[in-house]
């Protein structure tokens, strides 16, 4: 896999992965420059006016189309036939996924990434990212693209963290171009809110071999 020649510096990872301990999830901004930002924003939008996008489907194998569920359109991103910018983000995230197992032990052994764009007011409802058919998935890793998105634009990513009483916190955080948001897969519900704008994001999981 790619390596890219700027990684974070270690206290970016140490930050995420405290994150997650302490929280349940970890953010880092500028976890992608402007420029990259604005790249692979760039990639995505050509990429989707080349008819290489579809809707998003629900299960383990994404082909039930359940708007009332989710609506954003993706694309799966196949090293083979990435660009530059594309397996450079790969590289980078390849990078940090070595950092978490030297450090935490979780076994990971590979990543699956995809585009994502939801249209104005589309959305997806409360979800876990680990199916139960398969729990390999073991972190989510979230990366925006959006540039300049303001608080009023919406598109926020919710968080229900559960608390010691029973009851739930519940935590937005915006879709700020270059930041990256990380937590356990099977572990947070979470859900994406509608906006007024188009939202892009990259999206993935780090996985463990097993089922």
């Amino acid at each position: 896999m790619n390596q890219p020649d700027n990684e974070l510096p270690v206290h970016q990872y140490e930050s995420i992965i405290d994150g997650i301990l302490n929280e349940g999830y970890g953010i880092v901004d500028e976890f992608l420059s402007a420029g990259e930002v604005a790249s692979l924003a760039q990639q995505l939008h050509h990429r989707r006016q080349a008819g290489q996008f579809r809707v998003a489907g629900i299960g383990n194998e994404q082909v039930t189309v359940q708007t009332a569920i989710r609506g954003d359109e993706i694309l799966w991103i196949d090293e083979a036939t990435a660009t530059p910018d594309e397996a450079a983000f790969l590289g980078r995230v390849n990078t940090f996924m070595h950092y978490v197992n030297q450090t935490c032990f979780l076994g990971l052994r590979d990543y699956e990434f995809h585009y994502a764009l939801y249209p104005p007011g589309t959305f997806y409802k409360r979800h876990l990212d680990q199916f139960r058919s398969d729990s390999r998935r073991k972190l989510s890793v979230i990366c925006y693209l959006n540039a300049d998105w303001q608080e009023t634009d919406g598109g926020q990513l919710a968080f229900y963290l559960p608390q010691t009483d029973g009851s739930e916190q519940l935590i937005r955080v915006n879709p700020t171009g270059g930041r990256l948001v990380c937590f356990e897969s099977a572990r947070l519900e979470h859900e994406v809110l509608p906006a007024t704008r188009d939202r892009l994001s990259l999206t993935g999981w780090l996985k463990t071999a097993g089922w």
